[in-house]
C-alpha cells in the first residue's frame, strides 16, 4: 500500500512506491504523474504498463540549498500535466518529509497560493512534512525566477 495524501483535489504528496504493484495501485486510484524526487531510486523502473508518466527529478536531502532548475524542471512537467482535466500528480520521495513537499510547496507558489498558507495546507494533508529553512529560501529563491520569466514572455 502507497503511503500518500492529496492536498488538492488534483495533487497529492508521499512516501516512495517501491513496487511495480504500488504503481499500479496508483494508476487505479487515478494518479496519472508522478514527480519522484528521491534519489536512490528510479520509479520508471516500475511504471511499464500502468500509463503513470515519471519524472525523476532527484534531489538530495542533504539541508542545502536547491539549485531552481530543479524547481523548474518539476514545475514544468507538474503544468503541463494538469492541462490535461483528468490528471492527478504525485510528488513523493523516500519517507515523504522534506523533498517531496518542497517540490509540492514550488508547484503551489506557482499557482498563487501564498507561502505559509501552502506550507500549512500540505502539513494538514501529511503531518510529517517538514520545511526546514534553508528549503524554504530555494522555493522562494526559484519563486522569485519564475515570476520573473513571466513577466519577460
Amino acid at each position: 500500500m502507497v503511503d500518500y495524501q492529496f492536498v488538492t483535489e488534483r495533487l497529492a504528496v508521499g512516501s516512495a512506491i517501491e513496487t511495480p504493484e504500488n504503481m499500479k495501485e496508483l494508476a487505479r486510484d487515478g494518479i496519472t504523474h508522478v514527480v519522484n524526487m528521491q534519489m536512490e531510486f528510479d520509479d520508471g523502473l516500475i511504471s511499464d504498463g500502468t500509463g503513470v508518466q515519471v519524472l525523476w527529478n532527484a534531489c538530495e536531502d542533504d539541508f542545502l540549498p536547491k539549485p531552481a532548475e530543479l524547481f523548474w524542471k518539476g514545475v514544468r512537467f507538474t503544468l503541463e500535466a494538469l492541462r490535461q482535466p483528468e490528471a492527478r500528480v504525485l510528488f513523493h520521495c523516500a519517507m515523504g518529509i522534506h523533498r517531496s513537499p518542497l517540490m509540492l510547496l514550488a508547484v503551489l507558489r506557482v499557482q498563487g497560493y501564498d507561502l505559509w498558507p501552502a506550507i500549512h495546507r500540505i502539513q494538514k494533508a501529511r503531518h510529517q512534512a517538514a520545511f526546514p529553512s534553508i528549503y524554504i529560501d530555494s522555493v522562494e529563491d526559484f519563486v522569485l525566477e519564475y515570476q520573473a520569466s513571466a513577466e519577460t514572455e
